[in-house]
C-alpha cells in the first residue's frame, strides 16, 4: 500500500537549533536508508519550513504505524512532530476503474 506522509517538525525553547539539526541528521540517515531499501519511494523537504513529504510503500497500516514509532525523530522528539497520513491509489488503477464504469447504470 502506498501512503503520503506529511511531517511537520516543531521544537520548543529548551532545544537549540543545533540540537534539532542533530536529531534531523540522524533521521535523514534513516530516511535515506529506507529509500535505498525501497520502502520510501521518494522524499522532499519543503523549502523554508520544517516540513518533509514522503511517499512510502508498506504491506499494511500496521507496518506503517510500527515504522513511524521507530523513527529516530519520533523517539527523540515525537511530541513535537505531527504526521499526516493519507492512503494513495495508483492512478492507473483509478483510470481502469473509471473506464470500467463508463456506461454502467447507476
Amino acid at each position: 500500500m502506498l501512503y503520503k506522509l506529511d511531517f511537520t517538525v516543531e521544537y520548543d525553547s529548551t532545544m537549540a537549533q543545533q540540537g534539532l539539526l542533530g536529531v534531523w541528521e540522524e533521521e535523514a540517515e534513516a530516511a535515506l536508508g529506507a529509500k535505498d531499501a525501497g520502502v520510501v519511494k521518494d522524499l522532499w523537504k519543503v523549502v523554508g519550513e520544517r516540513k518533509v513529504v514522503a511517499i512510502v510503500e508498506v504491506e499494511n497500516p500496521d507496518v506503517l504505524d510500527r515504522i513511524l514509532f521507530d523513527l529516530p525523530i519520533m523517539q527523540k522528539m515525537g511530541h513535537h512532530v505531527q504526521v499526516e497520513v493519507k492512503s494513495l491509489r495508483r492512478y492507473e488503477d483509478f483510470a481502469a476503474d473509471v473506464k470500467s464504469r463508463i456506461g454502467r447504470a447507476a
